[in-house]
This record gives structure tokens, C-alpha cells and sequence, in this order.
């Protein structure tokens, strides 16, 4: 989300269906909308909770219908609905996909393809080589929040952006 040349990029490791995920999503839609041209947000996941992976399925599969954004909206919203620890009910997370515009038949198809699975490898992969131990995990232009909050994410961003805006 956000201009693929900004100077700033937060990188958010992500679950689906992770609450506190939830809880930050407007809060990262703020602060792009608050720096149009200085900052883009990359989601990597980590599909810590049960049925998480499948919903990384789902979402990446919007990515392939230009649907990325409005499909993680749509199952950030029903998150209550279809993310039930210990017991997700993919059925749902689909139908509000499917509410969203996503094209369930072709959707399907490609949640479950080879690059997907690729992509899923590789946000595993450097979740364990970061570190990461819980969702959300951001870091700034590379550099990890100096501890766990909004406000801190708020300060981290306002510092890279006034740096980047110094030519630095």
C-alpha cells in the first residue's frame, strides 16, 4: 500500500487473523494517509493462528485479482466472524472475500498454487530469521520499534519521514 518509491517503508508482519492486527489497521491507514508520497506499507505474513495460512491464501489470491486492498479490509472487518481461535471458520472469511468482488472460483485456484505457497515459505522464513514473535511486528526503513505501541510506530515513522524530507 502506498507509492512503491516512497523513502519510507514500514514492513508489517502480519497474521490474518490476529486481533491486534486488526486493532492497527487504522491506525497504519492513518499514517499513509497522513504521508501520501513519503511512506508505503509491506505486508509479510506470519501465519501464526489456526487457518491463518489459508487466509494468506485468500488474500494473496486478491493480490493476483488487483483486489489486495478491499479483500484484507473485508476480512479485517469479519475477522470476529471467521477467525475463531482454535476453530476458524474459513467458510466466512471466503464469503467476505467474496462480498469484497474476489472471483471465489479463479480465487480458489490460485490460493492454493505453487507461488502462493512460495510466498508463504518466504515470509516464514524471515519471520524465524527476524525473529518475530508476535503479530504485529513493524519495522521502519529496516529499524524495529524501540518497543510495542502505537505511539511508538507514530514517532518511528514522523523521524524516517523528516529524514527523508532532510535528503537523509
Amino acid at each position: 500500500m502506498g507509492p512503491p518509491d516512497a523513502p519510507v517503508t514500514i514492513v508489517e508482519f502480519f497474521d490474518p487473523s490476529c486481533e491486534a492486527c486488526r486493532a492497527f489497521h487504522p491506525l497504519v491507514k492513518n499514517i499513509l494517509a497522513q504521508y501520501p508520497d513519503d511512506v508505503r506499507v509491506v505486508f509479510r505474513y506470519a501465519a501464526f493462528h489456526d487457518g491463518s495460512d489459508q487466509a494468506v491464501g485468500i488474500i494473496e489470491a486478491a493480490r493476483r485479482q488487483d483486489l489486495f486492498v478491499p479483500v484484507l479490509e473485508a476480512l479485517l472487518a469479519a475477522q470476529p466472524e471467521w477467525a475463531l481461535h482454535g476453530n476458524p471458520n474459513l467458510d466466512r472469511a471466503w464469503q467476505a472475500a467474496a462480498a469484497a468482488g474476489l472471483d471465489l472460483e479463479r480465487a480458489r485456484q490460485d490460493a492454493t498454487s505453487a507461488e502462493v505457497a512460495a510466498v508463504l515459505r518466504q515470509d516464514t522464513s524471515d519471520v524465524d530469521a527476524l525473529g518475530v514473535r508476535q503479530t504485529p511486528t513493524f519495522f521502519v526503513n529496516g529499524k524495529s520499534l524501540p518497543s510495542f505501541g502505537p505511539q511508538q510506530l507514530i514517532e518511528l515513522v514522523e523521524a524516517e519521514v523528516q529524514l527523508a524530507r532532510q535528503g537523509g
